[in-house]
């Protein structure tokens, strides 16, 4: 329930500028909160909202494999399961968070799920009192609050593959928050029903919540702004001059071919070369127009005083700056020559040379 019901929050205390590129675009987990039960997990809860409460409810434990083999001894199967798209994982004897990133403190992930959990274990006390209250026996009143709960957070519970378009569309339909806007996902932190969880479990207040936020969001800034000048500067003192220094190579080349071969022969060899020279100026002048672009802004974002309207700016207008420079230059690390290419190409990051 405390999944289900701030799924949003869990996404934003996990959430960074560089968590982002992680979350539902390189690696897993997918930018969707939502559970994953196993087989055994899913069958008992699914047994509990089904069956009469007279019903006794019993968990299948470890079951072996019996060998006709004297000298190996009998193997016990493991009755659980994996789903390594899932977020928020049940993998046998404990639910895996592996959404927050390598590099982060799991205060922040720990003090919301830790917040909802309580929430949510105090709305199940108070329901059950309540049912106790109007004559209903103790084992009576559990069953029936967490059939209610079992029911209300099936939204949540999603057993399939995180990075299918077709479960962004479902997660949509189902409520969930399928948002990937970093500084938008921050504001998680403030929407009400966050508010009255933390305030209600004497974890934060409103104004504490605010003061996080404006940390987020100047971190946010912070770190993409380190990252797009750092890019501007590769650009124009890596990219641009190594790629240049390898077209004039070309160039060079098809002067000569010019001398050895006749006109008609020497255009048909040098067509290739010719097709690079001309793909090179192109794209080393479309970085460079990029790079202006990009710096431009960044000087308006700069410019905005409110912290969440610029982190919203520099999502807004300076990442996609950025991802249109580092399209140009994938290609161009495509089409240079290894022996100039100033940088790691993505190979060598992959695979020892």
């Amino acid at each position: 329930m405390g999944v289900y019901k701030h799924n949003g929050l869990l996404k934003a205390s996990i959430m960074s500028a560089t968590n982002a590129h992680r979350l539902g675009g390189n690696e897993a987990p997918p930018a969707i909160i939502s559970s994953f039960l196993g087989k055994q997990l899913t069958e008992l809860l699914d047994h509990i909202e089904l069956s009469d409460k007279e019903d006794l409810f019993t968990i299948k434990g470890k079951q072996g494999m019996e060998i006709d083999i004297p000298q190996i001894p009998d193997l016990i199967i493991d009755n659980t399961d994996r789903n390594r798209t899932s977020p928020f994982a049940f993998t046998g004897n404990r639910f895996e968070f592996r959404a927050p990133g390598s590099s982060a403190n799991c205060a922040s992930a720990l003090i919301a799920l830790n917040s909802a959990v309580a929430e949510a274990l105090q709305s199940f006390k108070q329901r059950v009192d309540k049912r106790i209250k109007k004559g209903d026996s103790k084992l009576s009143a559990i069953v029936d609050v967490l059939r209610e709960d079992i029911k209300t957070c099936k939204p949540i519970r999603f057993d399939g593959n995180g990075y299918s378009d077709e479960w962004v569309v479902e997660a949509a339909k189902r409520g969930l928050d399928v948002e990937k806007s970093c500084p938008k996902i921050f504001e998680h932190y403030l929407d009400a029903a966050s508010v009255k969880m933390f305030e209600a479990t004497k974890v934060m207040n409103r104004k504490e919540l605010e003061a996080r936020n404006e940390v987020k969001w100047e971190t946010y800034v912070k770190t993409v702004q380190i990252e797009a000048r750092v890019m501007g500067d590769m650009s124009m003192n890596h990219i641009i001059p190594v790629s240049t220094h390898y077209q004039s190579q070309l160039i060079k080349n098809v002067q000569g071919m010019k001398e050895v071969f006749s006109k008609e022969e020497a255009a048909k060899l040098s067509a290739r070369n010719m097709k690079l020279i001309r793909e090179i100026a192109e794209r080393t002048q479309r970085i460079e127009q990029l790079v202006e672009e990009l710096t431009e802004a960044r000087r308006v974002a700069n410019r905005i005083y409110n912290i969440h309207e610029r982190a919203m700016s520099y999502h807004d207008t300076v990442c996609p700056k950025m991802d249109a420079i580092r399209y140009e230059i994938d290609h161009l690390e495509m089409i240079v020559e290894d022996g100039l290419w100033s940088l790691p190409k993505y190979r060598e990051l992959l695979f020892i040379r």
